[in-house]
């Protein structure tokens, strides 16, 4: 199973001082994008306008350790639009998220991101399962969301999303299956019995004394 590192960033330095711990160890990280609008909490880039966002969308420079971990943006933002996915891709995306809850219709984001990146898209926990179907044949994986506060790292776990990765294993056999929020050592082996492939993990790894050891003992759960 896939452990991924996460990062909710209050600012640009905070992404590079984190990558640094993830360089070496994992290959792929997860950055959480907040607007403030879809989920109340805010971060890096829409914190406060920030230059280096700006080199990066003109390419004048890339995301830190580009060269040596796989960027997943998960775009917690109201009625992303498609201006918005090209600013990611500009920024280096190989995987990006896409919640369901944040459009009416993702269709017209999907299919600039298609073909170009890995497309995923976030349910919560009470979101009816068949809403997915009309992406189904569009994207890669779906992301069953661990917790009911949206946005916010070192939340407790909702047991329910054991039986929520069961349920979309069963209508999605085809799709990947990755959990985000409240993923813990505790549960970590539950979920993978559930049926997920991937784990992103925030605030057990980033917020314990040896991030390489923590890693490792995700990766042995």
């Amino acid at each position: 199973m896939e452990i991924i590192p996460a990062i909710l960033p209050k600012n640009f330095k905070e992404i590079e001082d984190k990558i640094e711990l993830v360089k070496g160890v994992s290959d792929d990280v997860q950055i959480d994008i907040c607007d403030g609008k879809f989920v109340r909490s805010t971060t890096w880039p829409y914190w406060k306008q920030d230059e280096n966002f700006e080199k990066i969308l003109h390419e004048e420079m890339g995301m830190p350790g580009w060269e040596d971990v796989d960027y997943e943006f998960d775009l917690m933002i109201d009625n992303p639009t498609e201006d918005d996915a090209r600013k990611w891709l500009s920024a280096g995306a190989e995987r990006i998220v896409l919640h369901l809850e944040s459009s009416k219709d993702l269709s017209p984001v999907i299919s600039i991101l298609s073909g170009l990146v890995e497309i995923g898209i976030a349910i919560d926990l009470k979101t009816n399962t068949d809403e997915v179907k009309k992406y189904e044949d569009k994207i890669q994986f779906i992301q069953c969301m661990g917790i009911s506060k949206v946005g916010f790292q070192g939340q407790k776990f909702d047991n329910g999303t054991i039986d929520k990765v069961k349920e979309v294993k069963l209508k999605y056999p085809n799709l990947k299956i990755q959990v985000d929020g409240g993923v813990s050592l505790e549960n970590a082996h539950l979920l993978g019995e559930a049926g997920a492939d991937r784990l992103v993990v925030g605030s057990a790894l980033f917020e314990t004394e040896d991030f390489v050891h923590s890693y490792s003992e995700f990766k042995g759960a």
